[in-house]
């Protein structure tokens, strides 16, 4: 079938105007992406308050801590149901359609993260027991959202802007990175005010506030509040045109649905469906999936892989890092609020300045630059700025905290105006209707992998503020950051196109695979540069 003869509802889709409904949809996916990156990440501003509060050993002399196998369990067990999610709910989407289990992912985040901060019990074990329980099952949840909405964006977006729409849905993780610090800011302000303490130093035992316990509970179940907001919203939204006709074989209810909101009229073209189903009937695990595909999915896996022991360990690790670099007071000079305070400001700061920008010039720039280059780039001043770190640890701690800060910063900036964006839509757009889902969440669950590597190893190497340790780890994740510039020759350039051009479901003749062969990169005009 030749791409002149794709079904009008496709065409539709490819060639709107950006319109309100796309802003609509970037705003009902992206608030799952905020909530995500909020339950994800605002435990880093909370955990070595619940250090204090519940494993703290006066014969130490120190304020408590959570021992490192406790620690990891905290701030990463959420990834091991990111990835189980993912996996899950990626098949469903496929199996049962994208919006029948999209709001699955919003109840279960609901319920969990009030449920994180309801964590009960009279002793340690029982209260991180129960903490770690719920925090599962809302990275469960957190999990389904990914390839969820990511294959949504990707399949209501014209071919034009696509890649920048699903890169805004992606770019509401850094809000949620800044609503974490910035939450946990605020309410460890007012109790701070409300309730004053000593410094640890001065007095160990009434530094650390009895009311602290009610801090970090309301801190996690605030994560709760924007997904609720989100699901009625998510519930209106139609099921996608493309799952509808290609896969339910629905032509006369996809043309409906999407001629409602694109204002349009469309026809059904129940003969062209056929000759469109026909030609894609392949599995997942078959030669013929390999032959056309395997590369691209091995690229996306292993590139999201390596990008994710990079980013969470940066993520996880800050409130180690943060007082090597100034940006808060040691512990024992400081009470148990005080350093939730300082934390979540430092948080606030670098999240601001480093984090968010990078998500938005990925918006600004995708379209113009292209997914292959800003993955490339990125990844390549991702190892060169980690590698600096690595090499003057010692003489940046000490000397020159300044510079310290903004290379750390920049890191952030080239992993978001980079592959931890382009990694996202990346998945989204190379592989056929019937199994992008799938494929996102196999790409998405790599990633998590990878996080777990960063939350589970990496981390333990930065628990104690060991000046060497934290300096092999730094440059141990500037080597994983330049295997991932290796990695990116695997994946195709797709901007301008349609999905089904891409993933050859036209019947157009040549697949990606095959483009890619002949693929060079060039130097443009406008002294950009762009794969084809």
């Amino acid at each position: 079938m030749a791409p002149d003869q794709n079904l009008a509802v496709l065409q539709a889709l490819d060639t709107a105007r950006t319109q309100w409904y796309h802003v609509k949809a970037i705003v009902i996916a992206g608030m799952g992406f905020f909530t995500d990156a909020y339950d994800l990440f605002c435990i880093t501003t909370v955990s070595k308050l619940l250090g204090r509060l519940y494993y703290y050993d006066p014969a130490k002399g120190d304020p408590g801590k959570l021992p490192h196998n406790v620690n990891n369990l905290v701030t990463g067990v959420a990834l091991f149901g990111t990835l189980s999610g993912q996996l899950v709910f990626g098949w469903l989407g496929d199996k049962l359609g994208r919006k029948k289990v999209y709001g699955i992912t919003l109840i279960l985040m609901v319920i969990c993260a009030i449920c994180s901060g309801l964590s009960f019990g009279s002793t340690p074990g029982s209260v991180i027991g129960t903490l770690c329980f719920f925090r599962f099952w809302l990275g469960f949840g957190i999990g389904g959202d990914y390839p969820l909405s990511a294959t949504i964006m990707s399949e209501y977006a014209n071919k034009k802007t696509r890649g920048a729409f699903i890169a805004a849905v992606f770019a509401m993780q850094g809000v949620g990175i800044i609503f974490a610090g910035l939450v946990s800011l605020i309410i460890s302000h007012i109790f701070l005010k409300k309730y004053p303490a000593p410094s640890f130093k001065e007095n160990p035992i009434f530094s650390t506030q009895p009311q602290a316990d009610y801090l970090w509970r309301i801190v996690l179940m605030f994560g709760a509040l924007p997904a609720l907001l989100t699901y009625y919203w998510r519930m209106k939204m139609p099921e996608t045109g493309r799952y509808t006709a290609l896969i339910e074989g629905n032509a006369k209810q996809a043309a409906a649905d999407m001629g409602r909101v694109l204002d349009i009229e469309l026809e059904e073209e129940s003969d062209k469906l056929s000759q469109f189903k026909a030609a894609n009937q392949y599995p997942l695990l078959s030669h013929e999936f390999y032959k056309r595909h395997g590369r691209h999915l091995i690229g996306t896996m292993t590139t999201w892989f390596l990008l994710d022991i990079a980013f969470y360990s940066q993520n996880l690790t800050q409130k180690d890092i943060f007082p090597a670099m100034g940006l808060t007071k040691k512990a024992p000079q400081i009470n148990a609020i005080e350093e939730v305070y300082e934390t979540s400001r430092a948080m606030f700061i670098v999240a601001l300045l480093g984090t968010f920008p990078g998500y938005w010039f990925t918006v600004l720039f995708i379209e113009k630059i292209g997914r292959f280059v800003i993955q490339l780039v990125g990844f390549f001043m991702m190892s060169i700025f980690m590698l600096i770190l690595g090499i003057k640890y010692q003489y940046l701690k000490e000397e020159n905290k300044l510079l310290f800060v903004l290379l750390y910063g920049l890191t952030f900036f080239f992993a978001n105006f980079g592959p931890n964006s382009t990694t996202f839509v990346l998945p989204a757009e190379l592989f056929p209707t019937r199994v992008r889902s799938t494929c996102h969440a196999l790409s998405a669950a790599s990633g998590k992998a990878g996080a777990m590597i960063g939350a589970f190893v990496v981390q333990t190497y930065t628990l104690d503020g060991n000046a060497s340790k934290i300096k092999h780890a730094i440059m141990v994740l500037s080597f994983t950051n330049m295997l991932g510039f290796c990695f990116t020759f695997l994946v195709p350039e797709t901007k301008g196109r349609s999905l089904e051009e891409i993933s050859g479901e036209d019947g157009g003749g040549q697949n990606e695979t095959q483009m890619a062969a002949r693929r060079s990169v060039t130097m443009q005009g406008s002294g950009g540069l762009e794969a084809i």
